[in-house]
């Protein structure tokens, strides 16, 4: 499908897009993400029936503007996660010709990875809802559509978005970026594996990490920290502390809320020993899904 054709035919004859190929319809969720019953009641809707003025973007692109919803695909959002980062990967995934404002006509295009070449997705805007929420990722901001039209389109490329519902980040990394994934288990990780952190977030790598378990159940343990849940690493630093250094990694939750609770969290004692300038560098107290 070409985006620039099928938006200026759509453009020409006064019509909003509606893919044929994806359809606003059941087989595009996948038989078996929801019950039978909650299945048939999904609507869909154009962001400019639910906002005045929506908008692909608002201030700019970040991970904060992400919250997972009911579809287990952290996955990919923990991936995505680290594209908002990296501003050069980002707009190779996220083409800047479209939006709301000039030549809207429910047509948007992202690219993906597959297969040795840049593949570009082209969607119709519908998005699933569910008893009138979203069924899938949804924006902080009401009228910022870019990650839930972005999901879409990798639903597509999946087949459905069932088809998003479990799958390994190290496979969202690659698709993102056409980079080349490396993994460390941390049941033996490398002895030098926070200084290969640290290399790694200032040559501009992308970095995320993951616990075991199943993903469909999300039990959050005590400590805060979520079995079979993915996440995005945001940060690794070397700051003073008592008398040595101490190495900090940065981590953020998907979910857009949830936070780790034990040593280095944000209310964490440990903040008290470290001196005022770090503190002010880094430590954001706040229930963002974010933590040290």
């Amino acid at each position: 499908q070409d985006f620039r054709d099928l938006r200026a035919s759509c453009l020409s004859q006064g019509l909003l897009f509606e893919d044929s190929t994806f359809p606003a319809h059941v087989s595009s969720i996948g038989p078996t993400l929801l019950p039978e019953e909650k299945l048939w009641r999904i609507q869909w809707k154009r962001p400019t029936e639910l906002q005045r003025n929506p908008h692909l973007i608002t201030d700019g692109v970040s991970r904060f503007d992400i919250m997972q919803g009911e579809i287990g695909d952290c996955w990919m959002l923990a991936a995505l996660g680290s594209l908002t980062l990296r501003k050069q990967f980002l707009e190779n995934v996220l083409p800047k010709d479209q939006g709301f404002q000039d030549d809207y006509a429910g047509i948007f295009h992202f690219r993906f990875w597959q297969y040795g070449e840049w593949v570009d997705v082209v969607i119709d805007d519908r998005l699933p809802f569910l008893n009138g929420r979203y069924l899938s990722v949804h924006p902080r901001t009401s009228n910022e559509f870019w990650p839930s039209l972005l999901e879409k389109a990798y639903a597509k490329l999946q087949g459905s978005y069932q088809n998003l519902n479990g799958g390994y980040l190290s496979d969202a990394l690659v698709d993102l970026t056409g980079g080349v994934q490396v993994q460390f288990s941390l049941k033996e990780p490398p002895s030098d594996l926070e200084e290969i952190l640290r290399a790694a977030d200032t040559s501009g790598c992308l970095m995320g990490c993951s616990t075991s378990g199943q993903s469909r159940r999300n039990i959050e343990l005590r400590n805060g920290i979520v079995q079979g849940h993915a996440y995005t690493v945001t940060g690794a630093v070397k700051i003073p502390y008592k008398n040595g250094w101490k190495h900090i990694i940065r981590i953020w939750n998907p979910w857009g809320h949830g936070e780790w609770k034990g040593p280095w969290s944000d209310n964490s004692p440990q903040w008290d020993r470290v001196e005022p300038k770090y503190r002010e560098a880094f430590l954001r107290n706040k229930d963002d899904g974010e933590f040290w």
